[in-house]
């Protein structure tokens, strides 16, 4: 590997063997007696949340049955801040739920290992640089979770590195910060200068695994059995792209194919509503698809892609080819930021009197232009009657006041408006998404509330804030925050109304620049998923991409002067390894400590 001696990172050229061969990583550490290291694993995958690795356990099922090759499974936080599709719990108790669901599933593909970093998982952010400060808050260095991976990698000896796509359009910051650690790990295990005393005191070795793969859930391959041989470069950065088949016959599963496998490894985690999958595989087998790896080094046949600069980058895509060029793979930030379309605009007119929040456009209450919601993602609506939606603006003094309209023709999910008053994606929902500066790239300075039209026992409407400046029920955390909603009986649809005070955004709106995105979240079911969304700016993560939102011009208005700018607040719970029976066996098992965190140095003698 090139990176060892401080130039430019080697790539190999055309389609590579499904895993490396074992001389290229030197022999399988053993004891004094000839035992294989219980820590050893062939292949690790660094994951961000349980389930990340369910797209990919084909692969790994494969590997360890026709090649003999173990794979062990990194995964950095316990999904706490995810939606619970079977409960109310959150937090760490919905990660210790988490942490058992993925042990379930992982085993389906003959997996053991689980190694937890007890990072703490908050809301879906597009953020990179915003995932590494929650995940080494102060008086942490850091680096406290790179060093994690770094010790993992060097306990664990792998071959091959798996990590997730690092690029950062359309991807969850927590998927591309724990690629960016996993990458950066994979180059620094082998250097004995890297976190020394994990060699010095914890007496780890300097390891250097041989290939370092990226999965590529979106590259357009062919399907059927021959995209597993199928010679193919990355589109984007020019690397080259192997394909795994799924439809391959598992031995010993009374012939199901590893596409029926991972299916029912992915039902198992019923929180995240994998569970309303179908049990059955029903694609032809001739049609099953092949899952995709980027090969983003190898110790063989090293080249350098072709780099390709973009102009006007936005920050956050500038810090990508930043972290980029330090790795010395600068064509991973080929083609990063997207063709973003113009955002739409509108006028928001003033009104003399308030509207009332009563769930009913008023006359006179909302005199500006209805604006259509689109398709943006999921199944598209099959016509006007199954959904479809409209909003409009207004403001009078301080306050905005937003009405939206909402065709439907199947009530979802009624959700317990005291318990269950939270991710509103699961179900019929609304949201609201503000930036007031218009200047935001993440959500963390944002106001964004998701609104329920109906709750359970008829008790009406309900608001919370999620993913952004504050989080938590709206009682608490936009306590001048006014919702209505207005119900068709028979059911129709639903309209809501919502005032939200100007001066309690998180800094002082720009009346020329307010950038708002509305989002509607329809589910026709009561398994609490949802099937479809609609939005005003439907582009990539229309609900998480404050570059996406529209533009709202507030005629005639002037913030407050004393208003001042909050600074963020994002839960930092995680669940702990310690609080965990199966964690603490397998570190037991292992000799891999909890969380990777250091290890007691071996007495000599």
């Amino acid at each position: 590997m090139l990176w060892a001696g401080c130039t430019a990172l080697g790539v190999v050229v055309g389609v590579l063997p499904l895993a490396a061969d074992t001389a290229r990583a030197g022999p399988v550490p053993t004891d004094s007696l000839g035992r294989t290291d219980p820590a050893h694993t062939d292949v690790l995958f660094v994951g961000a949340h349980p389930d990340d690795e369910s797209s990919s356990l084909a692969t790994f099922g494969q590997w360890q049955e026709r090649r003999g090759l173990s794979t062990g499974v990194v995964t950095i936080t316990r999904g706490e801040g995810g939606g619970n599709a079977v409960g109310t719990e959150e937090g760490a108790a919905l990660g210790l739920i988490r942490e058992g669901e993925e042990r379930k599933a992982v085993r389906r593909a003959g997996i053991r290992n689980v190694f937890y970093l007890d990072k703490p998982d908050f809301w879906y952010t597009l953020s990179a640089p915003l995932t590494a400060t929650v995940w080494n808050p102060s008086p942490q260095p850091p680096t406290d979770t790179l060093s994690r991976l770094v010790r993992l990698i060097r306990a664990t000896t792998p071959r091959e590195v798996v990590v997730m796509d690092p690029r950062p359009f359309h991807q969850h910051g927590g998927h591309q910060e724990a690629a960016r650690l996993a990458v950066e790990a994979f180059r620094l295990a082998g250097d004995p200068t890297a976190f020394p005393g994990q060699i010095t005191r914890e007496k780890y070795p300097a390891w250097k695994p041989s290939r370092l793969l990226a999965t590529n859930g979106g590259f357009p391959g062919p399907v059927g059995e021959k995209c597993g041989k199928y010679q193919a470069e990355d589109p984007h950065t020019g690397l080259p792209v192997i394909g795994v088949w799924t439809g391959t016959t598992a031995r010993g599963h009374s012939g199901r194919t590893w596409a029926q496998i991972e299916r029912d490894a992915t039902r198992e985690y019923a929180t995240q509503g994998f569970a309303s999958l179908p049990p059955t595989v029903e694609t032809p087998r001739a049609k099953l698809p092949c899952e995709w790896f980027t090969v983003l080094a190898d110790s063989r046949t090293p080249r350098t892609p072709a780099t390709r600069e973009q102009p006007g980058l936005r920050p956050l895509y500038a810090d990508f080819r930043a972290w980029a060029r330090r790795m010395r793979m600068p064509w991973l930030a080929n083609d990063a930021q997207p063709a973003y379309p113009a955002n739409p605009s509108t006028s928001v007119p003033a009104v003399a009197e308030a509207p009332v929040v009563d769930g009913v456009a008023g006359l006179g209450e909302y005199p500006g232009p209805a604006l259509r919601l689109t398709h943006w993602e999921g199944a598209r609506c099959a016509d006007e009657k199954d959904c479809a939606a409209d909003v409009r603006f207004s403001r009078q003094a301080d306050d905005l006041y937003v009405f939206v309209r909402v065709a439907d023709d199947i009530e979802g999910y009624a959700l317990d408006a005291a318990a269950d008053c939270k991710r509103h994606w699961r179900t019929d929902a609304v949201e609201i998404a503000l930036d007031p500066q218009g200047r935001s790239d993440d959500t963390s300075t944002t106001f964004k509330t998701g609104i329920l039209p109906f709750t359970k026992d008829g008790r009406g409407p309900c608001a919370e804030r999620d993913a952004d400046n504050r989080q938590g029920p709206a009682s608490r955390t936009a306590p001048r925050l006014a919702v209505a909603s207005a119900v068709t009986d028979p059911y129709k649809g639903y309209a809501v109304e919502v005032r939200i005070p100007l001066d309690g955004l998180p800094a002082p709106a720009d009346p020329e620049r307010l950038a708002v995105n509305v989002l509607l979240y329809d589910s026709d079911t009561a398994d609490r998923t949802g099937q479809t969304r609609l939005a005003w700016s439907p582009f990539g993560s229309a609900q998480a991409d404050p570059y996406v939102w529209g533009t709202l011009r507030l005629l005639g208005y002037a913030s407050p002067p004393d208003q001042i700018v909050q600074p963020a607040r994002i839960p930092q719970e995680a669940a702990r390894s310690s609080d965990s029976t199966a964690s603490v066996e397998q570190a037991r098992r292992t000799g891999v400590p909890l969380a990777g965190g250091p290890r007691r140095p071996r007495r000599e003698g």
